[in-house]
């Protein structure tokens, strides 16, 4: 009994690590950038598909990912956010209008993505090996690769929650995120900090997408299971809220792992239930406003 107990609550929390990190960046990106990016997993399925290719033909430590697609991805997150939803800010009447025309060119912008990816990479499953030996925890069996994810899903969290929390970039971004005219007005280039927190959005994406490559097969239609993840994990945590991203990922993982022990399918049918609960009874979520 007890090793079963700590079975379903260390799965859960390897895989609230994931979740965590996939939620942050997007949080970040509708929080302060106000762009629900519904993209957000292509973002991811490049990370990791971009993984597997370096793995596959150089054999690179998936690893080094993080330092080849995180900038990789804030480069194309950066220019994004510089031109298509500068425009659209411009030239949108309202912060109600611009919400709704960035969703939609979200979009178009997913459909790009994942039929480039499907240009490059078809559309067969892929995966490789690493680290993949147990480690046993208690009596319970994990592998070693998703205990290095949990590591790294950590680090990352904490890594950006000290940038927020302790730089001056940090600070720019949290007001920002509270009052952008405010923070206009007292100096801080909005256009430039809005585009830094959707390229550190999509940098985020792609450093999950590197994890999940670690443990989980990676194909170019992944992108959206992911995406509607991070929106209820959003949700969940507080619109806008980093930390309370953070923590709703760990909750949902860990609900996730109860739920896949009785029924496997049944776990994507309880984030649904979960999100409809949460719009419905507590829509501010567990750290929101």
């Amino acid at each position: 009994m007890i090793v079963t107990f700590l079975d379903v609550v260390i799965a859960g929390l390897l895989l609230g690590g994931l979740y965590a990190i996939i939620a942050m960046g997007l949080s970040l990106q509708y929080g302060v950038a106000r762009v629900l990016n519904i993209a957000h997993g292509e973002f991811i399925m490049l990370g990791a598909l971009t993984t597997w290719a370096l793995r596959a033909a150089f054999g690179i430590n998936p690893l080094w990912g993080l330092v080849i697609c995180g900038p990789a991805a804030f480069a194309l997150g950066f220019f994004l956010h510089r031109t298509l939803y500068k425009r659209l800010m411009v030239t949108s009447g309202s912060p109600g209008i611009f919400e709704g025309k960035s969703m939609l060119a979200s979009f178009g912008l997913l459909f790009i993505i994942q039929n480039l990816a499907l240009l490059g990479w078809r559309s067969d499953i892929k995966g490789y090996s690493y680290l993949a030996f147990p480690v046993n925890i208690g009596g319970a069996l994990f592998g070693a690769n998703r205990l290095v994810t949990l590591g790294f899903a950590l680090l990352i969290g904490s890594a950006f929650y000290i940038f927020l929390t302790r730089t001056r970039m940090g600070k720019a971004i949290r007001a920002a995120a509270q009052d952008a005219t405010m923070a206009g007005l007292m100096g801080v280039n909005i256009n430039l900090v809005l585009a830094i927190c959707f390229g550190l959005g999509a940098a985020m994406a792609a450093a999950a997408g590197m994890l999940i490559s670690m443990s989980y097969p990676v194909f170019t239609s992944m992108g959206m299971e992911y995406t509607v993840i991070a929106i209820i994990v959003v949700v969940l945590g507080g619109l806008g809220s980093i930390p309370g991203s953070f923590i709703g990922g760990f909750v949902l993982g860990i609900i996730g792992s109860i739920v896949t022990y009785f029924d496997t399918a049944l776990a994507l049918v309880a984030y649904y239930v979960i999100f409809t609960f949460l719009l419905l009874l507590k829509p501010t979520g567990l750290m929101g406003k």
